[in-house]
């Protein structure tokens, strides 16, 4: 009886772990098949500057279907984690202008940024956390104790790959509304900042110029506004850590 309840386990758990990554192939197989079909070069500045009259024709004639269409593109190249999303940020800004564009780089990269978190939490669940000892669990409790204050730090700093944040918080059992909500409100400044870049594009390559990226959300017009919005989030960790203690 042992013996069969044993060979049962065994052919049951490779279901069970292929069903439970399954999430996680998909995703790897997308960004594999999106570099073997060459996708990158359409998402790069040189492909801005060879289709950008082209790409102004059809916004204006297709405006509702363009924006949709650019919305969800975005989102399924975040959640496969496509490391050029500055490139097609600076793409929504000159195809949308800085107000449209930036708010719909906001919403695409929040879908997907959801899309990969649910995909790494069904995969991955809290099992990193929990092997990883006190230490990970001692954050964890600081991150469930302060978790908006985390979360929303976690975005503003422009040090941070946006792939690495958006997975790191489903190794911990955060909220998945907080996580939304701070991803949303925590990727603004950097969204418009690229969609600003992106609607100055065409003059800028119609005067010979180039599109420079690098550094761009360390300069400090900025910097100096993202640091104000890390102190905010600050403020509630700072008050539970002194203040708090002290009342009691």
């Amino acid at each position: 009886m042992s013996n069969a309840t044993d060979m049962e386990d065994v052919v049951n758990a490779p279901k069970s772990t292929l069903k439970r990554f399954a999430p996680i192939i998909v995703i790897v197989l997308a960004l594999a098949a999106f570099f073997a079909l060459g996708g990158p070069k359409y998402v790069s500045l040189e492909s801005l500057k060879s289709n950008r009259a082209a790409l102004a024709v059809f916004v204006e004639n297709n405006f509702l279907t363009a924006i949709v269409g650019f919305i969800a593109l975005y989102a399924v190249l975040t959640a496969i984690s496509f490391p050029g999303a500055s490139f097609l940020s600076i793409f929504g800004g000159f195809l949308f202008g800085t107000v449209v564009g930036g708010s719909a780089i906001t919403v695409g990269a929040t879908i997907g940024a959801v899309g990969i978190f649910l995909a790494a939490r069904y995969a991955l669940g809290d099992s990193l956390t929990k092997k990883a000892g006190p230490y990970m669990q001692k954050f964890e409790a600081g991150l469930k104790e302060n978790e908006l204050s985390y979360l929303f730090i976690l975005r503003l700093i422009p040090a941070f790959p946006f792939f690495i944040v958006n997975v790191v918080p489903a190794l911990f059992d955060v909220k998945l509304r907080n996580y939304a909500i701070t991803t949303f409100f925590g990727i603004i400044p950097g969204c418009f900042v690229y969609a600003s870049v992106g609607a100055g594009a065409g003059a800028i390559l119609d005067q010979g110029g180039e599109l420079r990226l690098g550094g761009l959300m360390t300069q400090p017009k900025v910097l100096l506004p993202v640091l104000g919005l890390i102190t905010l989030a600050l403020l509630p960790i700072i008050y539970k850590k002194f203040f708090k203690k002290t009342a009691v």
